[in-house]
C-alpha cells in the first residue's frame, strides 16, 4: 500500500482546535480492517433522540449506495446514528452496495433502538470495490462500548484517506440569548470540485433549529464554502455533508432562516463551514499554494463562480502557480472559456493585487518585481473584472504538482 504523504505545507499552524463535548452526542473510532491495516477506519457516532437532521450531497450521477441512502434518510429530518467507514466508497456496487447499505442501517436500528430513517451510513475510499461490511456490523458493539463525547481529533482521523491531517473547527454562537456550540470535521484532499462541495464533512450542534430551518441554512452556507472551492476538478461519488441540531441547548425554536434570532448562528455556521473548506483545499493532493481567485464584473455572481472555478479548474493555470510563473495569459484564455459572458476589451487581471493586464491590453511596464515574489509565496491572489456587470464571487484551488500524479498513481496498491 502507498505511504501516506507528508502533511501538506499548507496545513494550519496551529493544528487541530480544542474542540468541546457536545451533550448527549457520544463517539468512537475503531480499526474495523476494512482496507487500512494498522489504522482506524470506523467512525460510530450516537445522538439523543429528537436530534433534526439536514444535508447537501453530490450531484454525480454514478453516487453511491450510501448517499442514496442518506438522500432518502434527510426526508425524515431527523438524526439517531452516524456510521462512517474510510477505505471503501460502496460505489459503482450495484444492489449488492444496497445491500451492504441495508445490513449496516439494521444492525445500527437494533443496537441502538432508534428507526432506519434515523441511521446516516457514508463511505469513502476506492470506488468500484464490494464493501466488507460484516467487518463495520460485527465491529458496531465493539465500538458502542466505547462511546464518549470526547476525542474529536480521533473521529477525524478515522474518516480520512489521502488526507494529511484531520480537519476540524468549531464556533460557538448566540440564539436569543442562548450560547450554542457547533463543532465540525471534514475529510477530502482528492476528487474535489463542487457539485455540492467536495467531500465527508459532519457538523455538530446542541441549538435547537427544526430541520427545515437547517436545510436553508446549510444550503446558503454551502454555496459560498464547498461549493466554492476545487482541487482537480473531479466530484466524488461520496461527497455528503450532514448537518445535525441536538436541541439540548434549549433556545426559542426559530420559524424561518431569516429569523432575526439567528443572525450570530447563521454567520457562525458560514464561517465554520468556510474554515473547513478552506483545510481541505489546504490538503489538495500534492499542493504547495493556495490560490484565492476573485472575480467582479460578471453577468451575475453565479457567472463569476463559473468564471472563477474555470480558472481555478484550469490544468494551465494550475501548473503556472506550481512553476510560480505569473503567466496572466493562461487567465485570460480560462476566462474565455468559461462560458459566460465576458468583454475582451474591458478585462483586467491583478496578481498579488498588482495590474498586469487592464482593459484587453497588458500594462505597459508594469512592474513584474512584486508578481515575481508574490508568485514565490505560498497563498496566492488573482483578481480578475470581466467588464460585463455587477456580479462577483470568490473561489479557492491549489496548485497542480507532480505530487498528485504520485498520490493518486499509486492510490490502489
Amino acid at each position: 500500500m502507498a505511504q501516506t504523504p507528508a502533511v501538506s505545507p499548507l496545513a494550519p499552524k496551529d493544528g487541530f482546535p480544542a474542540m468541546p463535548e457536545l451533550p448527549g452526542v457520544r463517539f468512537a473510532s475503531h480499526q474495523a480492517g476494512i482496507r487500512y491495516q494498522g489504522r482506524t477506519d470506523l467512525l460510530v457516532l450516537e445522538m439523543p433522540a429528537g436530534t433534526q437532521a439536514a444535508g447537501v450531497l453530490t450531484t454525480s450521477k454514478t453516487r453511491s449506495a450510501p448517499v442514496d441512502w442518506c438522500a432518502q434518510a434527510l426526508q425524515k429530518g431527523r438524526g439517531r446514528v452516524l456510521v462512517v467507514n474510510a477505505g471503501n466508497a460502496n460505489a459503482f456496487t450495484g444492489v449488492r452496495g444496497e445491500a451492504s447499505v441495508a445490513r449496516t442501517v439494521d444492525a445500527a436500528c437494533s443496537l441502538f433502538g432508534c428507526k432506519a430513517s434515523e441511521v446516516y451510513v457514508s463511505s469513502t475510499g476506492t470506488i468500484g470495490e464490494f464493501l466488507p461490511d460484516e467487518r463495520i456490523t460485527d465491529a458496531l458493539p465493539l465500538v458502542k462500548d466505547k462511546l464518549d463525547g470526547k476525542d474529536w481529533l480521533s473521529a477525524a482521523k478515522a474518516i480520512m484517506t489521502t488526507d494529511t491531517y484531520p480537519k476540524g473547527a468549531t464556533r460557538t454562537a448566540v440564539i436569543n440569548g442562548v450560547t450554542v456550540t457547533l463543532n465540525g470535521i471534514a475529510k477530502g484532499s482528492g476528487m474535489i470540485a463542487p457539485a455540492m462541495g467536495t467531500m465527508l464533512s459532519y457538523v455538530f450542534t446542541d441549538a435547537n433549529i427544526p430541520a427545515d430551518v437547517l436545510q436553508a441554512l446549510l444550503k446558503k452556507g454551502v454555496d459560498r464554502s464547498f461549493n466554492s472551492i476545487t482541487v482537480d476538478g473531479d466530484t466524488s461519488t461520496s461527497d455528503t455533508l450532514l448537518l445535525f441540531a441536538t436541541g439540548s441547548a434549549g433556545n426559542k425554536e426559530p420559524k424561518s432562516a431569516d429569523d432575526k434570532d439567528l443572525k450570530d448562528f447563521k454567520k457562525k455556521l458560514f464561517d465554520l463551514l468556510l474554515d473547513l473548506s478552506h483545510q481541505v483545499v489546504r490538503d489538495g493532493e500534492g499542493a504547495t499554494k493556495l490560490v484565492e481567485i476573485r472575480v467582479t464584473g460578471a453577468a451575475s455572481d453565479r457567472a463569476a463562480r463559473a468564471i472563477g472555478l474555470t480558472i481555478g479548474n484550469s490544468p494551465l493555470v494550475k501548473t503556472a502557480v506550481a512553476g510560480e510563473d505569473a503567466n496572466w495569459g493562461r487567465i485570460v484564455a480560462a476566462v474565455g472559456k468559461a462560458g459566460e459572458k465576458a468583454d475582451r476589451d474591458r478585462l483586467c487581471i491583478r496578481i498579488g493585487g498588482v495590474e498586469v493586464a487592464s482593459n484587453g491590453l497588458a500594462v505597459p511596464d508594469y512592474d513584474e518585481t512584486p508578481v515575481v515574489a508574490h508568485m514565490k509565496g505560498q497563498e496566492i491572489l488573482f483578481e480578475v473584472d470581466v467588464g460585463v456587470g455587477k456580479g462577483k464571487a470568490t473561489v479557492w484551488t491549489c496548485d497542480l504538482t507532480h505530487g498528485y500524479i504520485d498520490i493518486n498513481g499509486s492510490y490502489r496498491s
